[in-house]
């Protein structure tokens, strides 16, 4: 496995600065924005899609400096109720095939949105609840004329231009559980897999070991996320896993996200590493960050320094009893 980094967190650096600074650092890879949510600071599709000069210029800035571009991410809500916001995440994640293309990129992230409770809805509705039966209904008409029909359509856009679609299973979106990724990929196709977020897992309930082996048999983890969750054992009794509060109001909330080893332990992460080996998972470990405790600099390197013990092991077949 070859470690890299979501470029996003080195927003306030230029392309090139900010390159120079993860290939100093020792790591083979980077992921990097191109609209939506991590937005396009280091990436612009309409800049590069048809201007063959300028292509060529980003790879080489990439690849001069002895890294590869793990994935494209364009995270956003094509699903979402209000159209114009819909169409506006939706070319964003168009645009990015056709770039991930060009760039010989094998995947893009991205969330797989989340619908309304109906067609004039304003807003995304999630239910999480098969009780009253009005969020089962709306499940149901979720799946069946949102989702499905919308995936179904990009899966084969992203498939044509030989691009891998990673879908980040976060809560708040339509597929943020393993079952929920397999249930998409069993109506779409192998073109849809997950961009694994152990951080997800956790405030969810899920083991993520157990999450990489059951997506892992079926050949669906497309890419990896490396971050951290941690809970609080007196708020989460107080508020539950599905805390409100804001993400800021890190004393009193159940859950936060930290940097890797500063949630779990390293026998932890080396399970999960562990797990990944053992599926046949062999593509990039991809650093986020988003510790609201750490500045950019210490939450990166430091999870650089603890991942690197887990990665650096010797693969069975040089091993002296094999």
């Amino acid at each position: 496995m070859k470690l890299g980094v979501f470029m996003v967190l080195f927003g306030g650096r230029s392309l090139e600065e900010a390159l120079d600074y993860v290939a100093s650092q020792g790591l083979d890879a980077v992921e990097i924005g191109t609209g939506g949510n991590p937005g396009d600071k280091h990436c612009k599709p309409d800049e590069l899609l048809d201007n063959e000069t300028a292509l060529k210029n980003f790879k080489k800035a990439v690849e001069s400096r002895g890294l590869t571009i793990s994935a494209l991410s364009c995270h956003g809500n094509p699903l979402h109720p209000q159209k114009h916001l819909a169409q506006a995440d939706h070319e964003a994640f168009l645009k990015t095939v056709r770039l991930a293309e060009k760039l010989e990129v094998p995947v893009v992230n991205t969330f797989s949105g989340c619908p309304g409770d109906h067609e004039d809805a304003k807003y995304p509705n999630w239910p999480v609840a098969p009780w009253p039966n009005d969020f089962q209904e709306v499940l149901k008409w979720q799946w069946e004329n949102k989702i499905i029909p919308y995936w179904t359509e990009a899966g084969k856009f992203a498939a044509d231009h030989h691009v891998k679609i990673g879908l980040e299973l976060h809560g708040g979106f339509s597929v943020h559980t393993p079952a929920t990724l397999l249930r998409l990929r069993e109506a779409v196709g192998e073109v849809i897999g997950a961009n694994l977020d152990p951080s997800h897992m956790w405030w969810q309930g899920i083991d993520p070991v157990q999450a990489v082996q059951i997506l892992g048999r079926e050949g669906a983890i497309h890419h990896f996320h490396a971050k951290d969750t941690t809970i609080d054992p007196i708020n989460v009794n107080k508020y539950g896993l599905t805390d409100m509060q804001d993400y800021s109001n890190m004393l009193d909330r159940a859950w936060q996200f930290r940097t890797v080893g500063y949630g779990h332990d390293i026998k932890t992460w080396a399970d999960i590493i562990s797990a990944l080996r053992l599926v046949g998972y062999d593509y990039v470990v991809s650093i986020e960050h988003e510790d609201g405790l750490m500045s950019v600099e210490e939450g990166f390197t430091k999870a650089v320094h603890n991942l690197r013990q887990v990665l650096i092991e010797e693969p069975l077949s040089e091993m002296w009893w094999v």
